[in-house]
Order: C-alpha cells, then sequence, then structure tokens
C-alpha cells in the first residue's frame, strides 16, 4: 500500500498498544503527520498508533488499508538502507529489517532497465519482507514497484524530502526513540552548559540544591526523576517523565511548578549528562579527595561519566561547590586540569632543587 507523509516525527513515548494486540507492541511505529497531494490525511483520533484508519481531509473513509502487518510490524533498528545493490542484483549482506530508502540515483538506474527488467528486480527485491520502502523527492513510484508492492504485500512511502535530508532526520529520531534508557532517582540541571546529575539519598537536600542553582541564573531539567537515554556510545540525554516535567517538590512547602515561578528561561526540556554529582552526608574522620588527581567515573547504560562526591555539612554553599565542579569538568574536557598542572610544577620544582 502507497503512503504519502511529510518527514515530521513527533514520537509519543513508549505506550502499550490501545488496541491490545496479541503482539504487545511496546514500542510502537513512527507517527507521521500524513499527507497526500492536496488531501491531507489525518490519523484516527479514536485509535493510537500503531492501529489506526486513514480518512480523508472531511472524515471520509479514504478506502485504503496498508499491508497486512502494519499494525504489528515493529522497526528495532535506526540503521537503514539504500538498495542500489540489491536492485542490480546484489543481495549478500542485505538487512530487509532496515528501512529501504530510494533516492535519485537508484531512480535513475531503474530508468536505464526495461519494463521487463525492472519487473523482475521489484519483485526479487519485494521477496524479501522488508520493513518498508521510501521513495523520496516527491518521485512517482514505478508501476512496477506498485505491482510487485501489492503482490507481496509491502508497505511503501513517498516524501517530498530530498533523499541526504530524510535519512538524516530518519537516523536521527530512530535513534533518539529506540535508544536504551532507564529512570534513575535525582536532580539534573543545567549548569553552565554542563548537564549536572544530582544524586544522593532521599533528604540530603538535591531539589534545594537545584532551587539554588536556578536562582543563581542555571536551568532545572527534572526533579526526583530523570529519563536517561544512551543515543550513542559516549552521550546520554535526560530528561523529566512527561506527568512530572518542569515540578519540584520541597519538604515543608510541597509541590511547586519551576516553569510558572521562575520563568522559562529556567528549565529545559532535556541536556547531555556531563557529570553525576554524588552528595552525601560529611562523615567525621572520613578522608575526602582534597587534589582532584584522579577523575572517579561512573557507569550508566555502559557509558562512563566522570563522577565526584561531596560532603554536605552546615554552613557548607552546595549551589556555588555544584558551579564549581561544572565548570572544573568542563576545564576537563577542554584539555585543562588545574590539580594536574599544579603536581607537575610541583614535581619540577623538586628537580630543580626549588622550594615551596
Amino acid at each position: 500500500m502507497i503512503f504519502t507523509f511529510s518527514a515530521h516525527f513527533p514520537f509519543r513515548g513508549r505506550k502499550k498498544c490501545p488496541a491490545r494486540c496479541k503482539s504487545r507492541c511496546q514500542t510502537p511505529p513512527l507517527w507521521v503527520q500524513w499527507e497526500a497531494g492536496e488531501q491531507v490525511l489525518r490519523p484516527d483520533k479514536t485509535t493510537s498508533p500503531p492501529h489506526r484508519r486513514l480518512y480523508r481531509k472531511g472524515g471520509a473513509h479514504d478506502g485504503r488499508t496498508a499491508a497486512q502487518d502494519y499494525a504489528t510490524r515493529e522497526i528495532r533498528t535506526a540503521d537503514v538502507n539504500r538498495p542500489g545493490l540489491q536492485l542490480a542484483g546484489f543481495y549478500n549482506y542485505f538487512d530487509p529489517e532496515r528501512m529501504q530508502i530510494i533516492g535519485r540515483v537508484e531512480s535513475t538506474y531503474l530508468e536505464t532497465l526495461t519494463p521487463d527488467q525492472r519487473r523482475e528486480r521489484f519483485e526479487q527485491f519485494m521477496r524479501y519482507n522488508i520493513i518498508g520502502l521510501v521513495i523520496c523527492h516527491g518521485m512517482d513510484p514505478f508501476p512496477e514497484c506498485l505491482e510487485m508492492a501489492e503482490k507481496y504485500d509491502r508497505n511503501l512511502f513517498l516524501v517530498r524530502k530530498d533523499t541526504s535530508e530524510f535519512m538524516a532526520d530518519l537516523i536521527a529520531a530512530l535513534s533518539s526513540y529506540l535508544a536504551p534508557r532507564l529512570t534513575q532517582h535525582g536532580v539534573l540541571v543545567e549548569v553552565f552548559g554542563e548537564g549536572v546529575l544530582i544524586t544522593g539519598d532521599s533528604g540530603v537536600g538535591k531539589s534545594e540544591t537545584a532551587l539554588e542553582l536556578i536562582k543563581r541564573g542555571h536551568r532545572l531539567v527534572a526533579d526526583d526523576a530523570v529519563e536517561i537515554k544512551r543515543i550513542n556510545r559516549t552521550t546520554l540525554m535526560g530528561s523529566a517523565p512527561e506527568m512530572i516535567r518542569y515540578y519540584m517538590e520541597l519538604r515543608g512547602i510541597g509541590v511547586i511548578d519551576a516553569r510558572q515561578i521562575y520563568g522559562v528561561g529556567a528549565v529545559k526540556p532535556e541536556t547531555r549528562v556531563d557529570l553525576v554529582v554524588q552528595l552525601e552526608p560529611w562523615e567525621d574522620g572520613r578522608a575526602y579527595d582534597r587534589l582532584g588527581l584522579t577523575t572517579e567515573y561512573c557507569e550508566i547504560l555502559n557509558v562512563r561519566v566522570p563522577c565526584v562526591t561531596i560532603p554536605v555539612g552546615p554552613g557548607r554553599n552546595l549551589a556555588v561547590i555544584l558551579e564549581l565542579a561544572a565548570m572544573n569538568n568542563r576545564q576537563k574536557g577542554m584539555g585543562y586540569n588545574a590539580a594536574q598542572k599544579l603536581a607537575d610544577e610541583h614535581d619540577r620544582g623538586i628537580d630543580l632543587g626549588i622550594g615551596f
């Protein structure tokens, strides 16, 4: 079946299938804005994705149906494929689980073939159980492509964007949507452009510290529960669950809305997790790091993140300390380590016989 859509990807998050299908699909297919020439098709609002019917503008049923597996087929990889080699007959290392994208290069090659050759190539291609075939640049599909898509019951999509732009948008959207994720207890704030995840036991002062940081011009991302997802091998992104986004809970005060009180400049939807700060009560006699020569790390979703432990005691200005921790982490990321520089100068002074 053919669908035409504009390349918007407003994902709604992982939801249980509203139609209670047997596949128990937890990751719905792409929720897109449907368009077809001058007729705008909209999703049926009575059933959320993946189960939907298509309607003409005005509500009349369009009379067209998707492939039989459209409602249950899941996209499980952010990788895509340009099937130029496959349409030329080479199927070694071909993964039908990737979205297949045809652009002008493949289309120009197919134009050099006779109709019988195109029919043979598309039949060989459609025999594989592909997720779907996307044709870019708003190009009309070849009649042989339509014929084989109908014969083998494959999904066929048409987009107006050029191939490179669509591929970039699709890969970025799928990488974010399919990213491994977890929910972490803590507070996430952006301090001087650094995403700082504040962790610690309940009542240690995480929310109060975040509140002071907001008053000092920094931005709140999430309080109490932080949703963290790994978008690549080295990058973690954190955000708040939609229901509690921008809300804070303060003992003795209750729940407040930081965006309404401090304005939109005091909040941010998501940010990278660049530093983890562990707050813990001060323990007399415990040796705390006073030089910072070695950087400690903690692992979140198999990504190593710099981590510092800050003891909490009476009279300590935690907001200022966290600002300093964020700036110090930023400097280290740019190649400057003040503790290492001091140690090097000290060692050089000893070598030269120079005292303090």
